[in-house]
């Protein structure tokens, strides 16, 4: 049995609080979901009996029994239900992006800090099978020195959706924020904060009010990473592409986890998270001084982990796996990215 049980509440039961949360804390016995805050429907009590659905999170707030609220509601909120929830003495799960602007993230940060209570922000395709391979491809040297990252989030949307808040003009809107929030954590985890950012950011979609595509590239000394991602890609490229001086990794394919999530599994059944053989990234390269080309197995992914980590850090003191510093650096990438697309010019990474 658990040292404790963190009464959890979650704002929002869309595909965020859904897919992406519920089953986490559902299964992960340092957790119970105590309440969900739905406005229109209860579909979280269908799922899970024995919540309590309550219509504004208000109610969340005033309940001393709740330790931990996650926010999964559209990004314009998250700022104002955060501070609400931090002043309430709760510990707070932002689902990403974290704040619509670098200087509202560094005024959550000071807050979590002066009231005591925790702020994570939910990073989790730091736990995708194929980024957690990729850091052991590089931590290890088989490729060398890296020259060139390449990563891709590419969909096949070609018609905006004028019901969905992720397709209204709002702060925090459009794929960079929303795609890009992973790909720059990812690049960041690996390696650092770069020296300067170039960035190019459209809207490809007829009529779209929003940015649907872009194409950011993270400076290094030596090198680049860059980061892509659009909703107008039927055939999708491959989803990584890096090169050293020691040889090449390609990998196709996307975490299976969302899809087995969405079809409504549990986590931790068997063979949870595990790739399809044929999805296997190729490496040309060296493993332990030996020269390989061939496929190398994907590492198992689990969000999981976040979850792990929630709980450790709250319970036994841990070190947070995602820093609410982090969260804030990528939203300062973000930011700088508008930058430079709109003066189409380089910029350099400052505060």
């Amino acid at each position: 049995m658990p040292e404790k049980i963190i009464q959890v509440a979650i704002i929002g039961f869309g595909l965020s609080g859904r897919v992406f949360h519920a089953p986490f804390l559902h299964v992960h016995p340092g957790f119970a979901i105590r309440k969900v805050v739905e406005r229109n429907t209860s579909k979280s009590k269908e799922i899970y009996p024995y919540v309590e659905v309550v219509k504004d999170y208000k109610n969340v707030l005033r309940d001393p029994e709740i330790d931990l609220v996650v926010i999964a509601s559209p990004n314009a909120l998250h700022f104002t239900m955060a501070t609400e929830c931090l002043k309430a003495g709760k510990h707070v799960i932002i689902e990403k992006p974290f704040t619509p602007t670098s200087a509202k993230a560094e005024q959550l940060i000071k807050l979590s800090e002066s009231c005591q209570r925790k702020l994570f922000v939910y990073q989790n395709r730091r736990w995708d099978g194929d980024f957690l391979t990729i850091k052991n491809i590089l931590q290890n040297n088989y490729l060398g020195e890296i020259k060139e990252y390449e990563a891709h989030f590419d969909r096949y949307r070609p018609v905006y959706n004028v019901a969905s808040w992720k397709d209204e003009n709002v702060p925090a809107s459009g794929i960079l924020y929303d795609l890009g929030s992973h790909l720059i954590d990812q690049a960041l985890q690996l390696f650092g904060k770069p020296k300067s950012i170039f960035a190019d950011i459209r809207r490809q979609r007829n009529d779209s009010p929003i940015d649907d595509y872009f194409d950011v590239q993270l400076f290094y000394e030596g090198f680049k990473a860059i980061l892509k991602a659009g909703m107008i890609v039927k055939i999708p490229g491959p989803r990584y592409i890096i090169h050293g001086n020691k040889g090449s990794f390609v990998k196709y394919g996307i975490d299976p986890q969302e899809v087995a999530l969405k079809n409504g599994l549990m986590p931790g059944q068997k063979d949870w998270g595990k790739e399809l053989v044929e999805d296997y990234g190729h490496l040309a390269g060296e493993i332990d001084g030996n020269p390989f080309d061939g496929k190398i197995p994907t590492f198992a992914g689990d969000y999981s982990g976040f979850y792990e980590n929630v709980y450790q850090v709250l319970i036994n003191g841990k070190e947070m796996a995602v820093k609410p510093e982090e969260a804030r650096d990528i939203i300062r990438v973000i930011e700088l990215a508008y930058e430079s697309a709109e003066k189409k010019k380089m910029i350099e990474f400052r505060y």
